[in-house]
């Protein structure tokens, strides 16, 4: 009963920062699953994916349904981390789990400064964009090479690479945030499923028991997350979640070393 509790809160922690910010939920998944219900980094990780899948997929109809995805730059972002997300998911079954804590703690550490930091405004649309994809920058190689470092990120450690995506969006393609974070949902949800299927057969078994309520509970937490958006200032947001992040980076460091 209490790991069932457990799984449920972090769920709807999980869920309100992959519904209020496109990101940032899995690298609160996977310490969660580690330290607050027993995982192994590895089996950690297997279940992150599933978890990120169901919710990002989850938030992804509500974005659209509000026409906040670009879906174009959505699906180049997430064809160019395919093979990467694909290749990244086989080699994580033969990394020890100590590298792999190690990798996690420095990617949230990652994902903690640019949280807190302000995100720079994005620079102001060519009159070549199409309607489609008003506000896109057409820079295609800057683009793929962003999608396939996110692409592998996901493949081996199980996260979903929001929190790096949503600034690529805005910095890189020159996407306003609410159209980044709501494409960056279809990014995060195509690279967890390659992901997963990359490592089906070759990972322990799920337990369901733990991650169908941590998942259903994050699901539910991610439609809270996204009216929680539209009310507080995003840079508020993001803040509070690195905040929380980097305390959990600087704890699995510290694990790590141990």
């Amino acid at each position: 009963m209490l790991t069932a509790l457990t799984a449920l809160a972090a769920g709807a922690v999980v869920g309100l920062a992959l519904g209020a910010l496109g990101g940032g939920g899995s690298v609160l998944a996977v310490p969660a699953l580690i330290y607050l219900l027993g995982f192994s980094p590895g089996a950690a990780a297997t279940a992150s994916l599933l978890i990120v899948l169901g919710t990002a997929a989850t938030a992804l109809y509500g974005h659209a349904r509000d026409g906040q995805v670009r879906w174009r730059t959505g699906a180049l972002f997430a064809a160019a981390g395919l093979v990467p997300a694909a290749l990244g998911g086989l080699l994580s079954a033969h990394l020890p789990d100590w590298l792999l804590t190690l990798g996690f703690a420095g990617v949230a550490g990652i994902a903690a400064v640019r949280m807190v930091r302000r995100a720079p405004a994005p620079a102001a649309a060519p009159a070549s964009a199409s309607a489609g994809e008003s506000g896109v920058r057409r820079s295609g190689p800057a683009v793929a090479g962003a999608g396939a470092g996110l692409g592998a990120v996901t493949g081996v450690l199980g996260v979903g690479g929001g929190f790096l995506t949503v600034p690529a969006l805005v910095q890189v393609v020159g996407l306003r945030m609410r159209p980044a974070v709501g494409t960056s949902l279809l990014v995060v949800a195509v690279n967890a499923l390659v992901a997963l299927l990359a490592r089906a057969g070759g990972s322990a078994p799920v337990d369901w028991a733990v991650v169908a309520p941590f998942t259903g509970a994050a699901v539910l937490a991610a439609w809270d997350g996204r009216r929680l958006a539209s009310r507080i200032p995003a840079d508020t947001l993001r803040r509070v979640f690195g905040a929380v992040l980097l305390v959990v980076a600087a704890l699995m460091l510290l694990d790590s070393a141990m």
